[in-house]
């Protein structure tokens, strides 16, 4: 690991300095990733500002909307009454995200900001755009069981891994920085030909809290993966639905382990509202998501695994 500085700080404007000041800085707060990244040599800081005493970590409801501050921990949203009686999906993907150990550590900011777990960007004598532009992308031709079908370029395939950042789009939150609000769908970026670049953050931007509106729909979140514990998804669906009788009045659907962010389509939920919930009209929906889809010889099974786990979710919600 490359020798860095570290430093402690008192409030969000001292923090903000004190990265934007200095290109090799970063925030740390649970370091459950970043600390990792800088042991394999795949992620260099110079300087670490930790942010752990700011007064980030409050959970609360105001007018209908939760506020999370950023650096709550895993584990405590989860469990929060104010989240699991409003905000099941939200409680599920944190429950399912990791181990209970990493969850104890987490911060809800960090977790937003996790990188890929792609192979290659990890190991830092492979090529990787995204952490050395211009150098290849090998998951291309490669190990690419993991990888996106969705949102891909000719420069990256890497899948977003935040399981929150899926039940978080659904359910349309936004995130607040030191200086704006964001609205989650224009959290993150699609590689196009700079991967490198994932979120609108701009360097010692500070997410200070994500805020979150009732919904008064039923929720579910369902992860598909390898083993049923500290397991990043193979496929994810973040759902949430309300019936008026059999016809549909409103439906979100949002999807991880597909795509190189966290994915929805509104075309796809249009094609369900107003409509009775059939099997043709959820293969339908499945089909609009799917549009432009490009399936590698590795992870070409996630295509009919995501058709398949569309009516699962929605089934249980009816």
């Amino acid at each position: 690991m490359k020798a860095f500085s570290y430093a402690q700080v008192r409030n969000v404007d001292e923090a903000v300095r004190s990265v934007a000041s200095n290109p090799g800085a970063t925030f740390i707060a649970g370091g459950t990733d970043l600390l990792n990244l800088m042991k394999d040599g795949a992620q260099s800081q110079d300087r670490l500002i930790d942010i752990n005493s700011l007064p980030l970590a409050d959970i609360r409801m105001r007018n209908g909307v939760l506020t999370i501050g950023a650096l709550a921990r895993m584990t405590d949203v989860a469990a929060h009454p104010l989240v699991r009686g409003n905000f099941a999906m939200l409680s599920q993907a944190l429950l399912a995200s990791a181990s209970p150990q990493v969850r104890n550590m987490a911060a809800i900011g960090g977790n937003l900001l996790q990188r890929t777990r792609c192979g290659y960007y990890r190991d830092a004598g492979s090529s990787c755009n995204k952490r050395t532009p211009g150098s290849g992308c090998p998951a291309l031709e490669g190990e690419n069981r993991g990888h996106a079908v969705l949102g891909g370029s000719d420069h990256c395939i890497a899948v977003n891994p935040s399981d929150l950042a899926v039940a978080l789009l659904a359910l349309d939150a936004t995130v607040v920085t030191n200086s704006r609000r964001i609205a989650f769908k224009e959290l993150y970026q699609l590689p196009g030909t700079t991967p490198h670049r994932e979120t609108a953050l701009s360097h010692g931007e500070l997410i200070v809290a994500v805020e979150v509106p009732m919904l008064n729909m039923k929720q579910s979140y369902l992860k598909l993966r390898d083993r049923t514990t500290f397991e990043f998804a193979v496929v994810a669906v973040g759902g949430a639905l309300r019936m008026r009788g059999r016809v549909v009045q409103d439906v979100r659907l949002a999807f991880g382990g597909v795509a190189t962010k966290p994915w929805r389509v509104l075309e796809a939920e249009n094609v369900l509202r107003g409509k009775p919930l059939t099997t043709e009209s959820m293969a339908a929906a499945a089909d609009v998501v799917l549009r432009g889809a490009v399936a590698r010889h590795g992870n070409a099974f996630k295509i009919e695994l995501l058709k398949r786990a569309i009516p699962v979710i929605l089934e249980d919600l009816r």
